[in-house]
């Protein structure tokens, strides 16, 4: 197992480099990355602490800073320290300045300005939870899209995650012997999808989650014979309403949420 640091500098919140960070570190097995989170990096004197940070734990660090006069005097400390920056950005603004025939503006935190992007995600943030496992079905059919689902298939975070791309979304859980709720059924605006999961990996999922609650007893919540009936019914409706279904047994998130996406794309394609 290889250790070693790895600085994360942001003009802004973070999310950015950190998302970057992640998706290029799990490409290398046997590694322990230590993360180090610079965030809100605006002045000479913030890059002081950052190279103090850097001068004490020498390790990578990745930046996503714009500004010019923020920029060279990490680039130049760094050398002087021999560890190597890296502008994750750069190769993007780059080509889109190229193809665009505009220079880039080199503006700090631009991605989190207060516009009404801003206000959508906040929103729609409001509404997943407002409408999280059933909630408020008086108000259902604002939603972009509602997922329904058994227990343990990921519609809560799938529906934050969603949230975050200013995506309204609501969920409805399925529970043997409990009747969905008529709402659902006359729902004229959101896009319905339904997500399964395959039995031997959903017990897993819901055995774990009753561990965590200290409550190991066995019960049909984990049973294989039940589970399985409770998938299959699950899916006999997905079917019967025609609705789109997502399985998420070897999904993460963020893949399950994509292809919600393209099912959103699809449906507004078709009504406009």
């Amino acid at each position: 197992m290889t250790r070693f640091h790895v600085h994360l500098v942001s003009d802004s919140t973070g999310d950015t480099v950190h998302s970057v960070a992640r998706a290029c570190l799990v490409q290398f097995e046997d590694i322990d990355a230590i993360e180090h989170i610079w965030s809100m990096i605006r002045t000479d004197s913030q890059i002081d602490r950052v190279i103090s940070g850097v001068a004490a734990n020498p390790g990578v660090v990745l930046y996503t800073l714009v500004n010019d006069e923020l920029r060279q005097p990490l680039i130049d400390r760094c050398r002087k320290l021999q560890v190597p920056a890296i502008p994750v950005l750069d190769p993007v603004i780059g080509a889109l300045a190229s193809y665009l025939g505009r220079q880039a503006r080199g503006l700090p935190g631009q991605q989190h300005l207060l516009d009404s992007e801003y206000f959508q995600r906040i929103d729609a943030m409001t509404f997943a939870m407002n409408h999280d496992d059933g909630q408020s079905l008086w108000g259902l059919n604002d939603a972009d899209v509602v997922l329904v689902g058994v227990s343990r298939t990921s519609k809560t975070p799938t529906c934050i995650y969603l949230a975050n791309r200013g995506i309204k979304a609501a969920n409805i859980p399925i529970v043997p012997g409990v009747p969905l709720p008529q709402e659902l059924f006359e729902l004229t605006r959101p896009l319905i999808i339904g997500l399964t999961n395959d039995p031997d990996r959903l017990i897993q999922v819901r055995t774990q989650r009753l561990a965590s609650l200290h409550h190991e007893e066995h019960s049909e919540y984990t049973d294989l014979s039940k589970v399985r009936d409770e998938v299959t019914q699950a899916r006999r409706l997905f079917t019967d309403k025609n609705w789109p279904v997502i399985d998420v047994s070897r999904r993460s998130i963020e893949e399950t949420a994509a292809a919600i996406l393209k099912h959103v794309a699809r449906k507004q394609g078709e009504d406009s």
